[in-house]
C-alpha cells in the first residue's frame, strides 16, 4: 500500500540515458547500458522504451565512470548527474521523463513510500500523518533542510543540490492527486503489458 505523501515525480524530466559519443535513442538497440539496478523505475522505463539491450549493474555513482572507461556504450543516470553530465563531455541520448510525457501527457512517478497493510489502519494513519508533517516542515524550512542534506551530498555544489532537490521534492511530494495516481497505475500497467512485471498490480493508497 502506498502512503499518500513522499512521492518523487518528474514533470517532463527524469532519468537520463547518456553516452560518450552522440547517439540517437533508436541506436540503443543491442547496446550495453550501465544501469544502477534492475529494480528501479528508471530501468523499467528504459525497458519500455527499448527492450533489446544488454545491461551491466553498477553503483549509481559509477555510471559515468563505466561509460567514460568504455565498459558500456551508454549509462542510465538517476542522480544529480542529470544536471552535470555535459561537464564530463557526455551526451544526452534521451530524457526518459520527456519521453514518458510525450507518450502519456502525465508526470513521471519515480519513487514512493509503501507501508504494510497488516500494521492496521490506526498505525498506518499515524505513520502517514508524521511523514506528511515532516515533508511540510522541510518544504517550509528549505534552507535548513538543504544544509542538513549537504553532509550526504558527495561534494556536490550547493547550487546543484538545491536545483536537484527542487526537481523531486515539491508540492507533489505532499500528496498524490488524481493525475499522479493515474500515472503510477499506468506505469505499472504498461510494465505488465510488456511482460516486464510478471503480475498485474492494482494500487491501494493509504489515506
Amino acid at each position: 500500500m502506498l502512503l499518500n505523501s513522499g512521492a518523487s515525480m518528474g514533470d517532463r524530466y527524469g532519468p537520463l540515458v547518456v553516452s560518450e559519443m552522440p547517439m540517437k535513442p533508436s541506436e540503443l538497440k543491442g547496446k550495453i547500458i550501465a544501469v544502477p539496478g534492475t529494480m528501479t523505475t528508471a530501468f523499467l522505463l528504459l525497458r519500455l522504451l527499448e527492450p533489446d539491450f544488454s545491461h551491466v549493474v553498477v553503483p549509481f555513482d559509477k555510471v559515468f565512470e563505466t561509460v567514460t572507461r568504455r565498459k558500456a556504450d551508454a549509462g542510465l543516470v538517476i542522480h544529480e548527474g542529470q544536471l552535470t553530465f555535459a561537464s564530463l563531455g557526455l551526451h544526452k541520448v534521451i530524457d526518459l521523463g520527456e519521453w514518458w510525457y510525450k507518450e502519456t501527457q502525465l508526470p513521471l512517478p519515480l519513487g514512493g513510500n509503501a507501508v504494510r497493510k497488516d500494521l492496521g489502519s490506526p498505525l498506518i494513519s499515524q505513520i502517514a500523518s508524521i511523514l506528511r508533517k515532516s515533508i511540510e516542515y522541510a518544504l517550509a524550512h528549505r534552507e535548513e533542510a538543504l544544509n542538513y542534506a549537504m553532509q550526504f551530498a558527495r561534494d556536490m555544489e550547493v547550487e546543484v543540490a538545491d536545483k536537484f532537490v527542487g526537481m523531486y521534492v515539491n508540492d507533489r511530494t505532499l500528496g498524490y492527486g488524481e493525475t499522479e495516481r493515474k500515472a503510477v497505475q499506468l506505469l505499472l500497467d504498461m510494465g505488465h503489458e510488456k511482460k516486464i512485471i510478471e503480475q498485474p498490480v492494482r494500487l491501494e493508497f493509504a489515506e
